[in-house]
């Protein structure tokens, strides 16, 4: 595995149940701040280079959908969730992705963010790995040793309800908290006695290393990814959000039922070989759509687990930065 592999960061796309979403022009935020439009006419789009995103840059599918609204993309590429959502946080942004963990620290440091849309839980696409011959066999075995992963991510959620469930208090473990590429090489070296990563680093490994499954997603963290953007810019414009809803709606119809071809598109800028991508996206379970009262309560859980280990400044409700389509608002008046 190079360097190049591990500096990039994201979540996949996914190849299972998908659905074509589309969602109304007239997609409005809920509270007012001072309307923001992109300036110039330009959507500046956070993605991470694995995903429906960078399907939707590589094949310039965003641009056509917007060229007729009169505005053009930009595309900047982000390692993960955090400093995606510190971009979109500082306006430097008007869309992005990011795991379950980034936005609840997003939403805690600025009221103005916004969850626009979820694919469904992947809860297989993300991991606790011990090296291959490890005598941890067990979450409850990594009292007193070290683990790695990045903070922040999606992945910190994981190891949080992954240590609660098997009675440990988070301070049991040690902590060293890492990108994917520094993680990865501590791994190897065995610097650290677990990591917990998201896929298609947890494919990668799994290949490269022979490591284990300590634990994964299944029964303790849903794993879910989230389209985001700023309360500013989706009140100035809703008929942009909901281009570049349909968009990947879109993008993830076509990539249903088609891992290899989605696996060999994406495999040269992701920097990993095709078949481990493979794997990675029939852990997948993608069909994005607004957030029901599941997706809202799931992550409700995650900004509590965090603001009770006070690891959250101040408590959030995350209902406040949901978006609702307009008919949606009308009918609960």
């Amino acid at each position: 595995m190079t360097d190049r592999t591990f500096r990039i960061a994201g979540s996949g796309l996914a190849p299972h149940r998908r659905k074509f979403l589309s969602v109304g022009l007239g997609l409005a935020a809920t509270g007012a701040l001072r309307p923001a439009r992109a300036a110039g006419g330009t959507v500046r789009v956070g993605y991470q280079k694995y995903g429906s995103l960078v399907l939707l840059k590589a094949r310039g599918t965003l641009e056509t959908a917007l060229k007729p609204l009169g505005y053009a993309v930009t595309w900047s590429e982000f390692p993960s969730g955090p400093p995606l959502m510190e971009a979109l946080n500082a306006g430097a942004i008007d869309f992005g992705t990011a795991g379950e963990a980034p936005p609840i620290f997003a939403q805690a440091a600025s009221p103005d963010l916004r969850y626009v849309a979820t694919e469904p839980p992947a809860p297989r696409g993300e991991a606790i790995l011990v090296p291959r011959d490890s005598p941890v066999r067990s979450v409850a075995d990594l009292r007193g040793r070290t683990l790695a992963l990045n903070k922040g991510s999606n992945v910190h959620f994981l190891v949080v309800r992954a240590l609660e469930q098997a009675g440990l208090p988070y301070d049991a473990v040690k902590f060293a908290f890492l990108a994917p590429a520094d993680a990865n090489a501590a791994f190897v070296r065995g610097a650290v006695d677990a990591w917990a990563i998201w896929d298609p680093y947890l494919a990668a490994a799994e290949r490269a290393t022979g490591a284990r499954v300590l634990a994964d997603g299944r029964g303790i963290a849903p794993n879910r990814e989230f389209y985001l953007s700023r309360r500013g810019f989706t009140e100035a414009s809703p008929e942009i959000i909901a281009a570049v809803l349909t968009a990947i709606g879109a993008i993830d119809t076509w990539a249903e039922g088609h891992a290899e071809t989605v696996a060999a598109e994406l495999a040269p800028s992701v920097g990993i070989p095709a078949p481990i991508l493979k794997i990675a996206l029939e852990r997948q379970s993608y069909g994005a759509a607004p957030l029901d009262a599941a997706a809202i309560a799931d992550q409700q859980r995650v900004a509590d687990a965090f603001h009770g280990l006070g690891l959250l400044p101040k408590p959030i409700r995350v209902a406040d930065a949901v978006w609702t389509q307009p008919e949606r608002r009308a009918e609960s008046r």
